[in-house]
């Protein structure tokens, strides 16, 4: 898919026969870092969050041709790193990254609570705010990020909403489970 300037979209992709593409916390780091030198500064971040197999980014993109040099980049020194520091050959990602483009408003508040719920509902943590991988406890710090922390908590209206949001559609899912719906 084509990615236009001024556009957001759901940005993701997961590894080679799902396979782990983070295999210690220095990865996980390391891959932040990279996104960092080669793609934050073509594109607005909203929010992000890196499974062991995969990853989301929810972003605006503010140039397009910069941003496709820049994201190739990253994915060739991360892949790169990671291979020559685990002795593997091949590809670690299956495929191109992939985006969705943000559509519509009910979208993007979907897709905000979809990222930093991933954690939770894979069983890796049983609070959003505990996973380290994740923007969620970005949004409850007051630290200096990169994250467009303002845009998002505007559009819900503020950040005990942003909580109250993200926490109902996390009961909603639990009470599923449980029903096996």
């Amino acid at each position: 898919m084509k990615v236009y300037s001024e556009t957001c979209y759901h940005l993701y992709n997961r590894g080679n026969n799902k396979n782990l593409i983070f295999f210690e916390d220095d990865n996980y780091i390391y891959f932040l870092n990279q996104f960092k030198k080669y793609v934050s500064p073509f594109c607005e971040v909203y929010t992000y969050c890196l499974m062991p197999n995969h990853f989301h980014f929810f972003i605006g993109v503010n140039d397009s041709d910069l941003f496709e040099k820049g994201i190739k980049n990253f994915f060739i020194s991360y892949s790169k790193a990671i291979n020559k520091r685990y002795n593997r050959v091949g590809s670690l990602f299956q495929g191109r990254y992939k985006v969705s483009e943000i559509t519509s408003d009910s979208y993007y508040t979907t897709i905000i609570t979809y990222i930093h719920q991933n954690p939770v509902v894979a069983g890796l943590v049983t609070k959003m705010e505990d996973y380290k991988y994740s923007s969620y406890a970005t949004y409850l710090s007051d630290k200096n990020t990169l994250i467009n922390k303002k845009e998002v908590l505007e559009w819900f209206g503020g950040l005990d909403s942003f909580i109250d949001h993200h926490l109902s559609i996390i009961n909603e899912i639990e009470v599923n489970k449980r029903l096996k719906i």
